[in-house]
């Protein structure tokens, strides 16, 4: 049987309602934006130690969110599980956005976006920022030729050869995301080629559970409820993704312990770092994987879809504050000039850095979520993205 796809109508003063308020936010990040270039960092709480604050933040989440939402579209022509395929429109939809989202944010938070086209036509290739314009641009010209083979039926035998090229480009492109730390040497929190492989992990599972977010959204939208067979196994998936990307940060930290050169970072991260150490321990470790596990451990017994939208909520949670503590607690603690030796300055040596994120810098992190969204909820008022409830049901 053929899919069969429906464009998203929304009549209800709901979707209304939802769709003003992800424009005004976007349009409140632009307005930060312009006033954060215009007066200069001193109005955000970034400083010469913290240079990466809280649109980064936003920024590598959606980056890395969205390598992770193209799960399910690989799911269906990669390892040909049919359940998935009237899903992989929307998946490869949300995967383009959230990359453009992620990198809008990064874009405005340069303080000269009108000069990225020197960033575009002038190359260090032993940069790894540089390698990742590369990924980007071509992640986005390769799923958006998968969805061409989705969309036109003649092309229809090309979608598994695309689709592999997309989800090996997406392993690549989130190695190098996750390198952008993993290279940083003079960083202690950073020096570990483990960045890349966690950094695919937190992919998967962030990608997964802002999926079933989105879905579940967006059928509620349209007066109608997610299917209890992909509940169960979006579900299955998250629990594999969070307890794979739990495992992976235990290795991280337990192989950082035992190098007597990363002691300090850690004690920091895990004992004495203040607001990191509380959001590594209550917000990466409990919100973001231990109590998603255990509900999604309760939905295999029950199969209630909320219990799987609860947990992709926490998850998405967690997520954010594991890069908090990745980006903003890496650069937080002091450098280490000479490993071994005492240095003295009056530059705050040996002093944990101080960073409190402005307003501003939250406006323009949510702007980016919200204009990422915006762009998904339009285009599936153009085209057919969304599945039909027949399309899942008679599989």
């Amino acid at each position: 049987m053929s899919e069969q796809f429906e464009l998203v109508r929304g009549r209800s003063a709901g979707y209304w309602l939802l769709l003003a308020a992800l424009t005004v936010l976007a349009a409140i990040g632009l307005a930060a934006a312009h006033y954060m270039e215009s007066q200069g960092h001193h109005v955000t709480g970034m400083n010469n130690q913290v240079v990466w604050g809280i649109p980064h933040v936003f920024a590598v989440f959606l980056i890395v969110s969205a390598s992770g939402l193209l799960n399910v579209a690989s799911m269906a022509s990669v390892f040909h599980q049919p359940l998935y395929k009237p899903l992989a429109r929307l998946s490869s939809l949300l995967c383009i956005m959230f990359l453009l989202g992620g990198l809008v944010i990064l874009v405005l938070d340069l303080g000269r976006p009108e000069r990225l086209i020197v960033a575009m036509t002038h190359y260090n290739l032993k940069s790894i920022f540089a390698w990742n314009i590369f990924l980007y641009v071509g992640f986005v010209l390769i799923v958006a030729s998968y969805l061409v083979t989705m969309f036109e039926h003649n092309l229809a035998r090309y979608s598994g050869a695309v689709g592999m090229l997309a989800m090996l480009w997406r392993i690549v492109l989130t190695t190098g995301t996750g390198s952008i730390f993993g290279f940083l040497i003079a960083r202690q929190a950073y020096d570990a080629a483990i960045m890349a492989p966690l950094f695919i992990l937190m992919s998967l599972a962030f990608g997964t559970a802002i999926f079933v977010l989105f879905l579940w959204g967006v059928l509620r939208l349209c007066e109608r409820e997610i299917e209890s067979v992909i509940v169960q196994r979006l579900g299955r998936l998250l629990a594999i993704f969070v307890a794979a990307t739990l495992y992976l940060t235990l290795t991280y930290h337990v192989t950082n312990l035992y190098a007597s050169e990363h002691h300090g970072v850690e004690r920091f991260v895990l004992l004495e770092g203040g607001l990191y150490t509380q959001l590594f321990w209550i917000g990466q470790v409990a919100v973001g994987g231990v109590i998603p596990l255990l509900l999604l451990w309760r939905c295999l017994t029950n199969g209630k879809s909320r219990t799987v939208v609860a947990a992709s909520l926490l998850v998405v949670v967690g997520g954010l504050a594991q890069v908090y503590v990745i980006i903003i607690g890496g650069q937080a603690y002091p450098l280490v000039m000479f490993p071994g030796s005492d240095v003295s300055s009056g530059f705050f040596d040996g002093e944990v850095g101080s960073y409190v994120p402005s307003v501003l810098e939250f406006a323009l992190g949510l702007g980016g979520a919200a204009f990422a969204l915006l762009l998904s909820l339009f285009a599936m008022r153009i085209l057919p993205f969304l599945h039909s409830a027949r399309s899942v049901a008679h599989r």
